[in-house]
């Protein structure tokens, strides 16, 4: 089994407009909303797939109730931990041209008492578990070696372990040797504070990292596909030119895929050919719309993978 944690998850508002200008007015063509969070969103590709995986997630309000249902409406199996305020919302417009506007809350301000029952209830939900994902912000109140702590305790259960944060948690997280850890461009240049622009930086970022801690390092550059950092070498996905209507979301999707390859037993650089195919093929969907496994396995077999030397 493959448990996601999710401890800032939100109601995601996705709107879709004709464009976004700056200082111009926009139209909306459709707006929706739905269950967000990293860990919810990769639950929800790996249940897709077909793999066994549980959503482990924090909930609170008016809000939090609303996120239940939708979860409940998606046949997303999750575990809930009740926190006492509210649980975020967060809205994501987009236009016809992939422009993208992300607008996040930062989350609700949770308690000692809170942060400890919510460590009580994923020691326990992990029990039989084979990964743990730990995907996405911490909110107020947490402190920023919440997913050290986490890894730590998996680690001592056997349990392998994704890493996809931002900021001190990425830094303090990663020196806890994590099985994986998967930043996208902006998070690993916000981490090794320099900026990324070449195949050659792309490369040495994915290296410098890995010698960070984690056993493994899988770098999301978008369009241009990944590079992972494994034991046996360095390895880079390249996806097919695509049209991308929404990529918000293809991040979670390559990180899902990698993992559910992973718990297939596939063969790291594999997965990491998997990850790619599924945040490309997401991309292609309009909203926050994630593909299936036939629409992966289409993408899957026009993404190259080579050792990168």
């Amino acid at each position: 089994m493959i448990v996601t944690l999710t401890i800032n998850p939100a109601i995601d508002r996705t709107i879709s407009v004709d464009r976004l200008a700056f200082e111009d007015r926009a139209y909306i063509k459709s707006s929706s909303e739905s269950a967000g969070g990293r860990g919810i969103n990769s639950t929800a590709v790996i249940h897709a797939f077909g793999g066994e995986a549980v959503a482990m997630l924090t909930c609170g309000g008016c809000t939090g109730k609303r996120l239940e249902e939708l979860l409940a409406a998606r046949g997303i199996p999750s575990v809930v931990a009740p926190i006492a305020n509210e649980t975020r919302t967060n809205i994501t417009i987009t236009d016809r041209h992939g422009l993208t506007v992300n607008l996040n809350e930062t989350g609700p301000q949770l308690g000692k008492a809170e942060v400890a029952r919510i460590e009580k209830t994923l020691r326990e939900t992990l029990a039989g578990a084979k990964w743990l994902m730990l995907c996405g912000s911490l909110p107020p109140g947490v402190p920023s070696s919440f997913y050290a702590k986490v890894i730590t305790m998996a680690r001592q259960k056997k349990v392998k372990t994704l890493l996809h944060a931002n900021g001190d948690a990425l830094r303090e997280g990663i020196e806890a040797r994590p099985t994986v850890v998967t930043p996208n461009q902006q998070e690993a240049e916000r981490l090794l504070e320099r900026t990324l622009l070449t195949r050659t930086q792309y490369l040495e970022a994915a290296g410098q990292i890995r010698r960070m801690g984690p056993e493994s390092v899988v770098l999301s550059l978008g369009a241009r596909g990944a590079i992972g950092a494994f034991a046996d070498g360095m390895y880079e996905a390249l996806p097919p030119r695509v049209d991308a209507v929404c990529p918000i979301g293809a991040g979670d999707a390559l990180t899902a895929a990698y993992v559910w390859s992973m718990a297939r037993k596939v063969n790291a650089p594999d997965s990491l050919r998997w990850g790619v195919a599924a945040g490309t093929a997401s991309a292609r969907l309009p909203g926050m719309n994630f593909a299936t496994l036939a629409q992966t396995q289409e993408l899957y077999k026009n993404v190259e993978l080579r050792r990168a030397e």
